[in-house]
């Protein structure tokens, strides 16, 4: 297979998603989670057959003041987004349920201020933000050895441009699901994404190190090309195998697995799959194209 060859074709697939996703997340913006944003999420398990309305009624007729949003969990379970409330409040709501539903099991509260809920925000930008510059650094200072004809830091910088594409286009499904089914984004999201950072960043470097390989050891007939298609050619089969078993197992966990981590799962997996094909159809002509403007 000739990658370079058809690179404009794999760039340009890639920038339409990229920007479809930021035009998402734009348009339609990320729903916060109570942990980023503050509130109260509380999981009640009903014996009695209700709905999520019923309930929803009931809290509304006995306090005026309240406007929960309740969705239907697994095994007669509830979750009830409230704002910020004092215990009072919550036992005062608890008692309601009880009375008017009779047995009720209190699975979990949550409740967060949104002082809080900003500060985890910052933290979780912050923490993407420095794992990307960190990695693109690391990168750079481990291929300072070989720099010619790309100079170390040239890695880094695609590196860097890889990562931001296999964020971008997770983010840009969540931004997408959050309008179409009301999907809200909370820590466990910043988490994916940082597994999807870690993950694809190992694939690239696989990729990159095989180039810089054949850099160091290149025959005199051998072009810019011919390198980045036999390195690309060496390592797919071992970066498709890699990510498939990572798949495999996400995908068990996606339809057997807990209803509460389906979408982190989600994330994980679709982003698992970007950074797999980044680290070939992306990182590798970025580098040819930067160096073919160079000469």
């Amino acid at each position: 297979m000739n990658l370079i060859k058809h690179k404009h074709i794999f760039l340009g697939a890639s920038s339409i998603l990229v920007l479809v996703s930021w035009i998402l997340v734009a348009t339609l913006d990320l729903k916060q989670g109570i942990d980023l944003k503050g509130g109260a999420e509380w999981r009640l398990t009903i014996q009695k057959g209700v709905s999520a309305e019923e309930i929803k009624t009931v809290l509304r007729a006995n306090h005026p003041e309240l406007n929960p949003i309740i969705k239907t969990g697994e095994k007669n379970e509830f979750v009830v987004r409230l704002p910020e409330i004092k215990e009072e409040a919550h036992q005062a709501y608890l008692e309601t349920i009880k009375k008017t539903f009779g047995e009720t099991e209190e699975v979990s509260f949550s409740n967060i201020g949104p002082t809080i809920g900003t500060e985890l925000r910052k933290q979780s930008i912050q923490a993407i933000i420095a794992v990307l510059l960190g990695i693109s650094l690391y990168i750079a200072w481990a291929f300072r050895k070989v720099s010619n004809p790309i100079t170390s830091w040239k890695y880094g910088v695609v590196t860097l441009l890889t990562l931001f594409h296999d964020v971008s286009i997770p983010t840009g499904l969540l931004a997408f699901l959050g309008w179409y089914k009301g999907i809200e984004i909370d820590t466990n999201f910043i988490v994916a994404l940082l597994v999807v950072i870690g993950f694809s960043v190992h694939d690239t470097i696989v990729v990159f190190d095989r180039i810089r390989e054949r850099l160091a050891t290149k025959d005199k007939k051998d072009d810019m090309e011919t390198i980045i298609n036999k390195s690309v050619q060496e390592t797919m089969v071992r970066s498709i195998n890699t990510s498939l078993t990572l798949v495999l197992i996400l995908l068990a966990v996606l339809f057997f697995g807990p209803s509460t981590l389906y979408y982190f799962i989600l994330t994980i997996l679709v982003g698992t799959i970007i950074g797999t094909y980044s680290s070939i159809f992306v990182a590798s002509p970025l580098i040819y194209i930067w160096r073919a403007k160079e000469k």
